[in-house]
Formats: structure tokens, sequence, C-alpha cells
């Protein structure tokens, strides 16, 4: 398989000091990785990584104080990486972290990487996220919460559903059970589906999944008649659920895959349960892509703070990704 691309996103914040830690603990990792980012730095890491420097062969990162020059390398290393995904130079690519301020000051055009790769590459996206203990799918993310409702779409809910079966594949969810037959209680039909099949549960946009339209009509009207046709193609998926207790019942087991609907919905449990080990990853791309679910942390960088487990579980889940992808070509 072709190498993997490794990003150093902003070369000031704690990127490439958690790529080098997670070289430290896995040598033998260092053949199968492409790492892209500043010469200087790279020089420092072992000899038999494939290294693709950027930039200025002089360039220094002044650790912690990010700058217009160190915002052009994060940018550059997406570019060369988005490239070398297209011509399969490399297998996928795993993201360091960037400073979406920098980006924008030097003329990014995109609110985060997320959107960048789809625009490079094609493709449906869907931010997704897997920590130890949760595993969330966002139906929207960058976008602001007077317009989520709008746009709760068939197309847009279809695709999110499906990210999060290949998500629950991808970290370990139940598969289909060619066996069963198709019979259902009415407590699977509501929420917990038969045995054997990713379980899916899906956030209510209002308080109490809308209580019956008292507290909002969305589920009614139009999310929970959307989820029912989806059920014949994913019958894992539930109806709308109360959030605030839905993280609740997913940590206990009932559930693999949390779609929420907005940003904070699903990230703000996530990050209280595994903030330290989650991975983000964009499904729905013609190519792999994950991320640590973490910032530059300018605060830390240099300090030898910074964890490399978020970046460790981006590599093994970027290679399950393409271990079923692979699987499903064959």
């Amino acid at each position: 398989m072709k190498p993997l691309a490794l990003t150093c996103g902003d070369p000031a914040g704690i990127g490439p000091e958690v790529i080098a830690a997670w070289l430290a603990d896995h040598p033998g990792e260092a053949p199968r990785v492409a790492i892209l980012g500043p010469a200087r730095w790279l020089g420092t890491l072992p000899a038999d990584v494939t290294k693709i420097p950027l930039g200025p062969e002089d360039y220094q990162a002044r650790l912690g104080q990010p700058d217009d020059a160190g915002a052009r390398m994060a940018w550059a290393a997406m570019e060369r990486a988005a490239e070398g995904c297209r011509t399969g130079e490399f297998s996928g690519v795993v993201t360091g972290p960037v400073s979406k301020e920098r980006l924008a000051a030097i003329g990014y055009g995109f609110p985060g990487q997320t959107e960048f790769f789809a625009a490079r590459w094609g493709g449906d996206p869907v931010m997704c996220f897997a920590g130890g203990r949760l595993r969330v799918a966002l139906a929207t993310w960058h976008v602001p919460l007077h317009e989520v409702s709008k746009a709760l779409g068939p197309h847009l809910l279809r695709r999110t559903i499906a990210a999060a079966a290949t998500l629950a594949r991808a970290c370990g969810g139940r598969l289909p059970d060619p066996a069963s037959d198709g019979a259902e209680t009415p407590e699977q039909r509501d929420g917990a589906p038969r045995p054997g099949l990713p379980r899916i549960g899906v956030c209510g946009l209002n308080p109490h999944a809308g209580e019956g339209g008292l507290l909002g009509v969305e589920e009614r009207d139009f999310i929970n008649p959307a989820l029912e046709r989806l059920r014949a193609e994913f019958p894992g998926v539930s109806l709308c659920q109360p959030a605030d207790s839905l993280f609740a019942r997913a940590l206990q087991g009932e559930f693999d895959v949390v779609v929420a609907l907005y940003h904070d919905q699903g990230l703000g449990p996530l990050k209280t349960v595994d903030f330290d080990e989650a991975v983000n990853l964009t499904l729905g791309l013609p190519h792999v892509r994950t991320s640590p679910d973490h910032g530059t942390a300018f605060g830390i960088a240099g300090q030898g703070k910074a964890s490399p487990r978020s970046f460790a579980n981006a590599v093994t889940l970027a290679r399950r990704l393409l271990a079923l992808r692979q699987a499903a070509s064959e």
C-alpha cells in the first residue's frame, strides 16, 4: 500500500511534536508514512521516513508564536497531500492541526480543513468523530445555529446516516446479520434495532425531540419521516431521540454511533469524555482523511505537554478505513 501522508499543521503549534512523539512510540511505522513540513524540522525525524519538505529551507517556526509563514506552510502541506492522494502517491492523509484565524489572514477561503479537502477531491463530506467511548457523526458542522433546521433535508440526512454506518464498521461496530428475518419489536423500532446491525441513534433538534410537536415541529414534520424512509436502507437507525439522554445511552452500549444535528450538540459530549483520544474523520470523500481532534495549542507548544494519543488514533483509524475500502473493492 502507498504511504499515508502526514501533514505538519501549523508548525508553531503542537502538530510537529505530536508527530515526532508518535514516531518515537511507533518506530515500525516510519517506512509506511510520508511527512510533509518544514525542511529543518523534517531533518530531526528518523532517516527511514519519507520526507517531503515545503517552503524555504531555512524556515524555523517560533513555537507558540504563529505567523503568516507558518500558515502558508500548513496550507502548502494540505495542497501537497491532496494532490498526492489524487495521483495515487499517497493512500490517504492524516492532517495536523491548523489555525483557522491565521489561514484566513493569508487568504485561505475555507472554514476548515474538511471543506478544503472536499473542494480539492469532490465528494459529499460528513464530519465524524471517534473517541474511546463515543462515536459521533455531524449532520451539519460550521453552520450558524439559526440555519440548521433549514439545512436538514433528506439528502443531508442520508449522507450522514451512511457515514455513521461506515464509522461504526471502522470502529468495530456490528455488521449486518444475514440470518436475521427482519422482525422488529416496537422498542427496537423506536431506538434499539435488531442485533447484527450498526446501531445509529439520532439526536432530536428540539428539547425532548420536540415532544410530539409541543416543543418544536421539525422532528414530527420532516426529520422522523425522512428517517423512516432511510430505515429500509439502514435498519439500525433510530427515530429522533432526546439529545439530553442519547449520549448516556450510547455510553451504556445501546448505540454504536450518535448522529448529532449540529456542531456543539455532538462535540460537547464527545470532548467531555474523549478529549485526549478523539479522532476527526471526513467521510464521504474519494480519499481517506483523518485528523487528531485537537487544535494547535499554541500555549503549550514545545513544552512537552502535548499528548500524541489522538494523533496515534487518527493514524490507526485511517488504516482501518483504508482496509474497509480495499475489502469493498475486492
